[in-house]
């Protein structure tokens, strides 16, 4: 299988039912998407699949033929998550690091979208993450920052 992730061009040898939460991790040693639920529900191993925010638990190899992966590590290089990490760490968002790549990547997909969404919308679509130790003021407080109402 040929992809791309994180802009680098990948030939994948492996089963074709290998999860790309492995690749990723045990492969390639990007260690940001943590495994959690390994059923797609906590959100900790979100990466990006063709830009849209995608449980990398939940790809399979034979699933990622021409597609495009980015990874919490290409994300946080991109001057782009910087406004996003701010708020994040601005308003007690951030804490044991665990969830922070999947928060990161999910709040810096909705703030790229044009017209952004308003902070109730964001704050529903970003419901999908669970989070451990901060708890969801801190996070809700960075999402009302990011995304005031119009």
């Amino acid at each position: 299988m040929r992809c791309t992730i994180n802009s680098e061009e990948i030939v994948l040898r492996c089963a074709p039912e290998h999860r790309l939460l492995s690749i990723l991790r045990e492969d390639l040693r990007l260690t940001g998407a943590k495994p959690g639920c390994e059923i797609g529900r906590c959100g900790a191993c979100m990466i990006w699949l063709d830009g849209a925010p995608t449980n990398a638990c939940l790809v399979m190899t034979y699933q990622l033929e021409g597609r495009k992966v980015t990874t919490i590590e290409a994300v946080a290089a991109d001057a782009r998550s910087l406004p996003v990490r701010e708020a994040l760490a601005g308003c007690g968002g951030l804490q044991c690091g665990y969830c922070t790549a999947r928060v990161v990547m999910t709040l810096i997909h909705l703030h790229g979208q044009t017209p952004p969404p308003g902070r109730e919308e964001a704050a529903a679509l970003a419901c999908g993450n669970l989070y451990r130790c901060t708890g969801y003021g801190g996070i809700a407080r960075a999402i009302d920052s990011l995304f005031p109402e119009a």
